[in-house]
């Protein structure tokens, strides 16, 4: 059994990303995994990283509270819709704000290399989209997946990184809703 981190980017509590990230959550803990949501969308902070990495910004207690959280967990996974071919403002202000150097990485004195301190986790990423997934990986070069799973991700550590993709959601009708539910049920079972 395993210790997950379900991490809701999406802000609205009645959008379809809350629904798959609360049937991932019930099927997990039904499985007997140890299991807890972040609702991005509930937690109260700056998202905007002010003086970039050239002075340290203080934590509020939300993100204190997240970042306990995340070093709990051995596994995450991050449900988000996809808006303008990327992941939302709300979930890149708490990467930028949390996942800092001293924190989810260290650079290395005078060298290009660095190292990764949320290693030994694993993750899954849970991403809606509008349009077809041809379309964002032909348009847009997956740039919502490459930036959350290679360029923030993986560059903290975090492998292996799982992505499952449901797209054209504006057209799908309940039964294909369900259907998408029904998978995302399953990985939690199996802690994927």
């Amino acid at each position: 059994m395993k210790k997950i981190l379900v991490i809701l980017g999406h802000p609205s509590a009645s959008s379809f990303n809350h629904a798959l990230a609360q049937h991932y959550v019930k099927s997990a803990s039904e499985a007997g995994h140890d299991v807890q949501l972040l609702e991005l969308g509930k937690l109260t902070f700056d998202p905007i990283l002010r003086e970039g990495y050239q002075q340290r910004q203080e934590l509020e207690p939300d993100l204190q509270a997240a970042w306990q959280q995340i070093l709990w967990a051995e596994h995450l996974v991050l449900v988000f819709p996809t808006w303008w071919g990327v992941a939302p403002a709300l979930l890149k202000g708490f990467f930028d704000r949390l996942f800092l150097p001293g924190m989810a990485f260290k650079y290395r004195p005078d060298s290009q290399f660095w190292d990764k301190l949320l290693s030994g986790r694993s993750a899954r990423i849970i991403t809606t989209m509008d349009s077809p997934k041809i379309y964002n990986w032909l348009v847009y070069r997956n740039a919502n997946i490459r930036s959350v799973r290679q360029a923030t991700l993986e560059y903290c550590g975090i492998k292996p990184v799982s992505v499952t993709v449901f797209d054209r959601l504006r057209f799908a009708d309940e039964k294909r809703r369900v259907k998408m539910l029904e998978k995302v049920g399953k990985m939690g079972r199996m802690g994927k």
